[in-house]
């Protein structure tokens, strides 16, 4: 339990330190980086980085001003609204991935060998596997309201496992 709580402390301190990113953050601009117009349903967003809308809302909010991201309404259905990656983001992202991935590989693939990275896949599969087959007790924190779905130590453990199984591919 000690690597899904000194591991991502390690990688938030590197992106807040040479890029003044969250963890979080980080992550939705590279969600975002990776989507048809680098645009995405905030609804859609917040299931993905496994937050309550209104939090990932105050996130975006912050982005926006700094320039990174910017909303507009869904072209398809105005009731949604889009969180889109503005060419500066886009920049910003590309010159904090370096150092990030050096730290990432520093901190963790340089450590296992080759056979050990394909074991860690495969036990990190089976564990994703696993908690995507367990229904959720209290649904999901973008779909649901209250304390208990604000936060959650589940998702979060499951995006380090994630993280850590995508890093190592």
């Amino acid at each position: 339990m000690s690597l899904l709580r000194k591991l991502p402390a390690a990688l938030e301190r590197q992106l807040q330190r040479d890029s003044q990113l969250s963890f979080t953050e980080y992550y939705v601009l590279a969600l975002l980086s990776d989507q048809p117009g680098r645009r995405m349903r905030m609804s859609e967003l917040a299931v993905m980085v496994d937050s309550e809308l209104s939090r990932l809302s105050h996130m975006v909010s912050r982005l926006e001003k700094r320039g990174f991201l910017c909303r507009e309404p869904d072209p398809g259905n105005g009731r949604y609204t889009h969180a889109i990656l503005t060419d500066a983001g886009y920049a910003y992202l590309e010159a904090a991935a370096p150092g990030h991935v050096r730290r990432v590989r520093e901190l963790f693939i340089d450590a296992l060998g080759p056979e050990e990275l394909q074991t860690l896949r495969q036990y990190a599969n089976r564990v994703i596997a696993r908690i995507d087959s367990m229904p959720e007790q209290e649904g999901h924190p973008a779909l649901a309201s209250g304390p208990a779905a604000s936060r959650s130590a589940v998702g979060e453990k499951r995006r380090a496992v994630q993280g850590l199984a995508r890093e190592a591919e």
